[in-house]
């Protein structure tokens, strides 16, 4: 079933990244960590789908997306930096991404954020967060999503790093073997990996190799 909802605000991110806020058909239901396919409702684009992951929480009377811009590529994320209030956007139903299983760290590159974006919220609301970690790498720091969200909702369990420049505040290295021995100390909680797919690849071996189970790996595929 698809459903045609009405854009009803837009806010700027970061310089490539904006969060879209959207009417909620009555009675649409997500968990947080899942998605949808999305369409613009416009001339050409109404049949052009991507999958986008709600970054709303399944109680809001909204539906919120955070979407980054990739303006080197004519197609639907580039028309995004040309949407405005009152456009619409044609969403489908909701779909599994990557599932909550438990306590764990987020390890997490760029625009791979996004999936947990939703379950850090609802983990929140839930006064859940205790014992979960947040390590976000990006190439530099106006890349970074939401620092100051994650800053408060996570304290010294959120580490930021910036891997082309030096910034106070952050790591400047990548998210390699000695990296993680210097900040994760538990093996057998669960991790939650997203970003570019060779990092994401490295970080599943490198953490099988200290000591994670393979089960306890979560990733999207």
């Amino acid at each position: 079933m698809e459903y045609k909802v009405k854009i009803t605000n837009i806010l700027s991110l970061t310089h490539d990244v904006k969060r879209i806020t959207t009417e909620k058909p009555e009675g649409y239901s997500f968990n947080p960590g899942q998605a949808t396919e999305v369409a613009i409702n416009k001339p050409g684009f109404e049949d052009q789908k991507r999958p986008f992951i709600f970054t709303s929480l399944p109680g809001d009377d909204y539906l919120e997306f955070t979407i980054k811009s990739y303006r080197d590529h004519n197609g639907v994320t580039y028309e995004v930096d040309s949407l405005v209030e009152g456009d619409e956007l044609i969403i489908g139903e909701s779909w599994g991404a990557i599932k909550y299983k438990g306590r764990g760290t987020f390890i997490v590159g760029g625009a791979g954020i996004t999936p947990f974006i939703a379950i850090l919220r609802d983990l929140q609301s839930k006064n859940q967060l205790i014992g979960h970690k947040l390590i976000f790498s990006n190439k530099t720091s106006k890349d970074v999503i939401m620092e100051a969200d994650f800053q408060e909702m996570l304290g010294e369990n959120f580490t930021s790093t910036i891997t082309q420049e030096k910034v106070e505040g952050h790591e400047h290295k990548h998210i390699n073997m000695d990296f993680l021995k210097k900040h994760v100390e538990d093996y057998s909680q669960e991790f939650y990996i997203c970003g570019p797919g060779k990092m994401t690849e490295e970080i599943s071996q490198f953490l099988e190799k200290l000591g994670a189970k393979p089960d306890a790996l979560t990733f999207e595929k």
